[in-house]
């Protein structure tokens, strides 16, 4: 089988999340930088990695990367790349993406261009045409540069691997489906300890938890730009890690996992996409402000993202908003949360300090994961549930 060097990009901070879960699959790390982790595998892998990776935006085969300061170099260095060895004479191949931090070579319009130049050249020798149809499957390329040193990959996965399938719809200011993963996998929370997300907007939280709990692969229910790769990856490669996924699928898993948000069109809208998701009946939906929090069992999890007030009219809630939440949370005996915000004075109105922190991007928003850690269950308590 062949071998291929794999890039998987994911949110700054989330790097580690990304590490274990391609630890979990049994591939070997070659280098984990900010933003991304790569790794080495075969056609399986670009498979597996695919369907199975909740925390990855996409996966892309590196091609290659080189040091390139001008248009020149660039040019020379991309046309000295085995393209051939990727895409077919009648491939589709395109710069669809390419970005430049810290670089003297950073008009992204002029790298792709030039890029796609220097491909077409290389083609045209190997495989002696002057002319290229492009009527066959899309190669769609991104390059990153950073710091002077050109990172290229074909991507596998099409459109970013956040789209499950499942959120036709959505509400005000949702979080990805694959930061939700990631800040999940970053708490102890387990299919057997209760959830609940307060300001659960489209559901993305619940729904991951419950996909999680059931065994649910994230790429289930989606295709991928790779699977027309049959050049590279055999269709079979495909079906087999589809039904191993099918297979892996916990269908009598019994969870606690609710989701409240005080917008009841919102909460129809997370119905429907648990729904799609294949979760609706693991999940408890409700109509329900912050301030009427509660659970009547010990040890469990809050996991939400609450609103940052990045509206001005939103701004001065916020406050009040904060504090109901800290007030209800007080009352959950022994319980733990964890709450991604932007809102710099969550914690204030929140009244208590964080245990731990960490700063996560949400997008372009500079946004802070809240800790607020309880007890452990005491071990006979574990045992039972």
């Amino acid at each position: 089988m062949r071998r291929f060097e794999l890039i998987a990009p994911c949110h700054f901070g989330m790097e580690a999340v990304l590490k274990r879960e391609i630890l979990d699959l049994g591939y070997e790390i070659s280098q984990v930088e900010d933003g991304r982790v790569t790794f080495i595998g075969d056609e399986e892998a670009i498979c597996q990695a695919n369907i199975f990776l909740r925390t990855a935006e996409r996966i892309l085969v590196k091609v290659g990367s080189f040091k390139a300061v001008t248009f020149e170099e660039l040019f020379d260095k991309t046309k000295a790349l085995p393209w051939e060895e990727y895409i077919p004479e009648n491939g589709k191949f395109w710069v669809k993406k390419a970005s430049s931090v810290k670089s003297k070579l950073f008009s992204t319009s002029d790298i792709q261009s030039i890029m796609k130049k220097a491909m077409v050249e290389r083609m045209k020798s190997k495989y002696h045409k002057s002319w290229f149809e492009e009527d066959g499957a899309e190669y769609p390329v991104r390059v990153f540069l950073m710091k002077d040193q050109v990172t290229i990959g074909l991507d596998t996965s099409g459109e970013s691997l956040h789209k499950r399938g499942y959120r036709k719809l959505s509400g005000k200011a949702p979080i990805t489906e694959t930061l939700a993963s990631a800040l999940i996998m970053l708490t102890p929370w387990r299919a057997d300890r209760i959830l609940v997300d307060p300001f659960c907007g489209s559901g993305t939280f619940p729904i991951e938890a419950a996909m999680m709990a059931a065994s649910i692969a994230p790429g289930m229910n989606r295709s991928f730009t790779a699977e027309a790769w049959t050049n590279l990856v055999a269709k079979k490669q495909w079906y087999d890690a589809m039904d191993e996924a099918n297979d892996l699928v916990k269908r009598d898993v019994e969870v606690d996992i609710q989701g409240y948000d005080i917008d009841g069109d919102v909460i129809k809208v997370a119905r429907e996409n648990a729904q799609v998701a294949g979760v609706d009946h693991m999940i408890h939906f409700q109509q329900r402000a912050v301030k009427d929090l509660s659970h009547p069992k010990k040890y469990g999890f809050v996991i939400t993202n609450p609103p940052y007030g990045e509206r001005l009219n939103e701004k001065e809630t916020l406050p009040a908003l904060y504090r109901e939440f800290g007030e209800s949370f007080k009352k959950l005996d022994s319980w733990s949360a964890y709450m991604i915000t932007s809102y710099e004075d969550a914690e204030r109105y929140f009244g208590r300090k964080a245990d731990k922190n960490r700063k996560i991007y949400n997008g372009m928003i500079k946004t802070y994961y809240y800790q607020f850690l309880g007890p452990k269950p005491p071990r006979k308590h574990r045992e039972e549930r």
